[in-house]
């Protein structure tokens, strides 16, 4: 089985690949989903506590990720320490995750700060999704209906999407007229090519 990080910036168009790639029979993990659970477990609520003051909390006593997203994006300390909280717990969940994955030839592991985090030292290969600034930007601000400079806020804290194609083992160029479909059973043709 080979382990296959799959990252890009916010915007790029990550959830349409782990989509196409689903529908091509391929095995997904997608790390944000998986981290949003933990957010209803009460010792990792605790944990977020420590690090944050109850202003992070909603009413009903949940806490509220926006608030959580706004305060780390502003103090990259705390980004830094939420990041220790939750990846180890993520990568732990990945590797039970694989092994019910047994009949798999590949998996895919989708995170948006797979280098950042250093996680891609635990794949195979990684495939970066690109995509242009400007149309990262223009695509954020009709489905998340935000500013462009919160938008950018959240774009800082993330490794450019140049230097990801750079690093990455194989790029999918994610605009329009350049068939997604073709790309990824390309892909998967080359990554299992050889076994």
């Amino acid at each position: 089985m080979k382990r296959i990080g799959l990252t890009g910036g916010i915007g790029s168009g990550k959830s349409t690949v782990v989509a196409e790639l689903r529908r091509q029979g391929m095995a997904c993990f997608v790390a944000d989903d998986v981290a949003r659970s933990y957010y209803d477990d009460p010792v990792f609520v605790s944990s977020i506590l420590n690090l944050f003051d109850r202003s992070i909390l909603d009413h009903d006593g949940r806490v509220n990720r926006k608030a959580v997203a706004a305060a780390v994006f502003s103090d990259k300390s705390k980004l830094a320490e939420l990041n220790s909280l939750i990846h180890p717990r993520v990568m732990n969940d990945f590797r039970q995750w694989c092994l019910q994955q047994s009949g798999s030839r590949l998996v895919f592991f989708e995170s948006a700060i797979l280098y950042e985090t250093g996680l891609d030292s635990d794949m195979d290969a990684v495939v970066a999704v690109y995509l242009e600034r400007e149309e990262r930007i223009r695509r954020l601000v009709e489905r998340d209906h935000c500013s462009v400079e919160a938008i950018e806020a959240r774009m800082r804290n993330q490794m450019p999407d140049e230097v990801k194609a750079m690093r990455a083992d194989f790029v999918i160029l994610n605009y329009e007229g350049n068939p997604r479909e073709r790309q990824i059973k390309t892909l998967i043709h080359q990554l299992t090519a050889g076994r």
